[in-house]
C-alpha cells in the first residue's frame, strides 16, 4: 500500500524547484507490469502507467511470444514534473524491486522478468546512473540493474492493462475470482512485497509498513 508520508519523507532529499513545462515519460523494467503499473499509478503526480514490452527485436511482440523476443515487460509512466520529478521516480523504482536479481523477479523467472531502466537522453541516464550508485550505497549489495537506452515500447494487451483492479470474473487454481482478487493472490503468493520489504525495510515507498 502506498503511503504519501512514508514516501515523501523518503525522497525528501530528491525534490525539485524547476518546473517543467510539459508532461514527461519514464519507462521502468521490473518484473510483472501489473504490479509496477499498480505500485506508479499511485504516486502523486503519476498521471498513467501502461503496461508493455521494450528492449527487445520482435516487432509487435505479445504477451504469449515475449520469451525469447529479447523484450522486458515494462511499463510507461506518464507524469507531470511539477509535481514529482524523474529523480523521485527512480528512487522509489529501486526500492520496489530486487535490483540484485538477474535471472527475474521474485517467483518469475526469465530475461522477460529482469529489471531495467530506459532512458532517452544523456540527462535521464546521468540520472539513472545517479540513483543506481546511491541506491547500492544504500543497499549495500551490487546492483544488476541495467540502464539501457529506451526503443520502441509497445503496449501491452487491453486486458492486461489496470488488470490490478479489473472486475471481470476469471478462472483460476482458487476459483472464479475477478482480476483484482486474482491479482492480489498472485502478488501475494509471489513474495514481491516480503522481498522488497526484506531488502529496503522502512525505505519501500509501496509496502504497508504497518
Amino acid at each position: 500500500m502506498f503511503r504519501s508520508s512514508i514516501f515523501a519523507l523518503a525522497l525528501m532529499p530528491f525534490a525539485q524547484n524547476v518546473a517543467a513545462e510539459t508532461t514527461q515519460t519514464a519507462i521502468f523494467a521490473g518484473g510483472c507490469f501489473w504490479c509496477v503499473e499498480s505500485d506508479f499509478e499511485s504516486v502523486p503526480g503519476v498521471d498513467e502507467v501502461i503496461s508493455g514490452y521494450t528492449g527487445g527485436t520482435t516487432e509487435n511482440p505479445t504477451y504469449r511470444a515475449i520469451k525469447g523476443s529479447g523484450h522486458y515487460e515494462a511499463v510507461e509512466i506518464i507524469y507531470d514534473a511539477d509535481v514529482v520529478s524523474y529523480e523521485q521516480l527512480l528512487h522509489a523504482f529501486f526500492r520496489s524491486v530486487d535490483p540484485t536479481d538477474a535471472g527475474g523477479q521474485f517467483c518469475d523467472r526469465g530475461d522477460h522478468y529482469r529489471t531495467a531502466i530506459f532512458v532517452s537522453n544523456p540527462a535521464e541516464r546521468a540520472m539513472a546512473e545517479a540513483a543506481k550508485a546511491e541506491a547500492q550505497r544504500n543497499l549495500g549489495q551490487q546492483i544488476v540493474t541495467p540502464i539501457l537506452d529506451a526503443a520502441t515500447f509497445y503496449e501491452a494487451e487491453a486486458y492486461h492493462q489496470d488488470y490490478y483492479k479489473g472486475q471481470n470474473r476469471i478462472i483460476t487454481r482458487g476459483g472464479v475470482k475477478t482480476q483484482a482478487e486474482a491479482y492480489k493472490f498472485y502478488r501475494e503468493g509471489c513474495g514481491r512485497d516480503q522481498r522488497v520489504s526484506a531488502l529496503w525495510g522502512d525505505t519501500a515507498p509501496f509496502v504497508d509498513h504497518d
